[in-house]
């Protein structure tokens, strides 16, 4: 690398690395984006309700809870966007969500069965049950479903779908794709599907879930073979939305609270004070001690140690991925990991100088013996994370995605950013071995 190249490369890693502080520590634009501020938290950090339910049924299917679990998601995105819902076992269901605090509330309501059904235009004497409204752009419940049940209004409900799927069409008229839902009744529900849909020919037919109406279809024609398609649809993605959502309305899988609990949001601010405190100290001290111990080299080390933290936040970021307390030890250990990388690199240039090797030779060999055992050991850690990914849950994945992209940024800032600034020094300068030491010679 020429003298020109090195200053030019040390110039746009410092200002990348000052750009990369600058934002997470206080985000770009009005919105903020990029700062470690708007990092989605786990509940062991924000606080929020953790409850655990099991399936009364002692053996359910994997199709009813993939279906409940589903259902159970879509009921707590109300109260978070970060909620989750998994799966624990065979027959048990965790939910979590970060930021409420009113457990007996969201009880209640997640205890709710599905309330699926399909609903006339009008009752007998002509009163409306929905209507669209041009505010929300939507259609509308008029009144509430148990007058809708007590005028007779209700043409099926959601235990009367035997299946839901949504798909893709040729569309006869057109040629192109039309996206439905097709629908497998019972045989009740076909016999009043049958009798609603002759009632209604010409009419709309809604189809509402939880208060709120999903689609509202005309009838074009009596529907007696115990199938039908919901047309209408925008795009695939719609359809098998709207499929899913009637499979949950129709589920009859029953659940008990095993446990629940709150979990205070003073304790994650306290732990993220903490957290944020002890990696501020212990990434100083490193820094420091790299310095003492490698010279010039540790200099570089903690550089690139400060690019490997901006990265590790910005991703969380970018990626929405929710930060757990676990999370935050993985990120602390991978700064472990980050720093184990450089020493294996620069113990293998002083060893180079020992042996006689120029500064420049050195800096190249060194590199060249390292990777080996830093990939090989990176790897290693990464095959576990992918591990804890796949078979863990909650705040075992947090732990896991952080270690996993620390391996990642470790690799990065140790065998590309720290090389590529080992090098600039060198073609600058700094091309005495004083700056870089020599390993002691054995007796």
């Amino acid at each position: 690398m020429k003298k020109n190249r090195g200053i030019i490369a040390l110039l746009l890693t410092v200002i990348v690395t000052v750009f990369f502080a600058y934002t997470v520590g206080f985000g770009l634009g009005e919105s903020k984006s990029g700062s470690m501020k708007n990092i989605n938290l786990g509940l062991d950090l924000s606080g929020g309700v953790s409850i655990t339910y099991q399936a009364v049924d002692s053996n359910p299917s994997s199709a009813e809870m993939s279906d409940t679990i589903y259902k159970l998601q879509k009921r707590v995105e109300q109260y978070s966007t970060e909620a989750q819902v998994y799966q624990e076992g065979m027959d048990r269901i965790n939910v979590e969500i970060p930021g409420v605090t009113d457990a007996n509330a969201i009880l209640a309501e997640l205890g709710k069965p599905g309330s699926l059904c399909f609903v006339e235009k009008a009752d007998k004497d002509g009163n409306s049950n929905f209507e669209y409204d041009a505010s929300v752009g939507a259609y509308v419940l008029s009144r509430s479903l148990d007058e809708i049940r007590a005028a007779g209004s209700v043409v099926l409900e959601g235990s009367d779908v035997a299946n839901a799927e949504g798909g893709a069409i040729q569309n006869q008229t057109t040629g192109g794709r039309q996206y439905v839902v097709s629908l497998d009744l019972t045989d009740e529900g076909s016999k009043k599907f049958a009798e609603g849909t002759t009632n209604n020919v010409g009419k709309q037919i809604a189809i509402v879930y939880d208060n709120g109406i999903l689609s509202a279809p005309n009838v074009n024609e009596p529907i007696t073979a115990g199938k039908a398609q919901i047309t209408g649809m925008e795009d695939i993605e719609r359809a098998q939305n709207l499929a899913s959502f009637i499979r949950i309305g129709s589920l009859g899988l029953e659940l008990e609270e095993l446990r629940s609990s709150v979990v205070a949001a003073q304790l994650g601010v306290d732990a993220i004070a903490t957290s944020l405190k002890a990696g501020i100290i212990g990434l100083i001290l490193v820094i420091l001690f790299m310095i003492a111990a490698y010279r010039l080299p540790g200099l570089v080390a903690g550089l690139s140690l400060i690019l490997y933290t901006e990265l590790i936040l910005l991703t969380l970021n970018a990626f929405e991925i929710t930060l757990t307390l676990p999370g935050i030890a993985g990120i602390i250990l991978g700064i472990g990991m980050a720093v184990d990388a450089n020493v294996i690199i620069y113990a293998r240039i002083r060893e180079e100088i020992a042996a006689g090797v120029s500064v420049r030779n050195a800096i190249r060999t060194g590199f060249q013996k390292a990777f080996s055992a830093v990939f090989d050991g990176n790897v290693t850690t990464l095959i576990a994370a992918f591990v804890l990914m796949w078979l863990g849950s909650g705040s075992v994945k947090g732990f896991a995605y952080t270690l996993a992209l620390g391996n990642i940024f470790s690799m990065f800032t140790a065998l590309v950013i720290s090389r590529l600034i080992m090098n600039a020094l060198y073609a600058i300068g700094f091309r005495d071995e004083k700056y870089y030491g020599r390993a002691k010679q054995s007796m």
